[in-house]
């Protein structure tokens, strides 16, 4: 007869394997689990994160990370722009 254990417990587990680094043949050792069960539950756990950092629209660093360069690269391009203005003003300044 197998085990049933409670969503509180799974995830639990899950952490462990995800959140704290730990091995899944350590855990299942250390539980009497079998394997292929909290591999089961770590997906799980995985999906489930997924679709709540999709949700709320939280980002990656890797993202967060491209989107400042981009940021950075535009506002050196801005930065370009106006010195080419101001100078053009100048001169046009200049001249009359």
């Amino acid at each position: 007869m197998s085990k049933v254990y409670d969503e509180d417990f799974k995830e639990y587990v899950s952490k462990l394997v995800v959140e704290e680094g730990r091995k899944v043949s350590e855990v299942s050792s250390e539980l009497d689990i079998v394997d292929k069960t909290i591999y089961r539950w770590v997906k799980k756990y995985r999906e489930r994160l997924a679709l709540k950092e999709k949700e709320s629209g939280y980002k990656t660093p890797s993202e967060y990370e491209k989107r400042e360069k981009e940021l950075v690269k535009r506002l050196k391009d801005l930065e370009e722009e106006n010195a080419i203005i101001k100078k053009a003003a100048h001169i046009f300044m200049k001249s009359q």
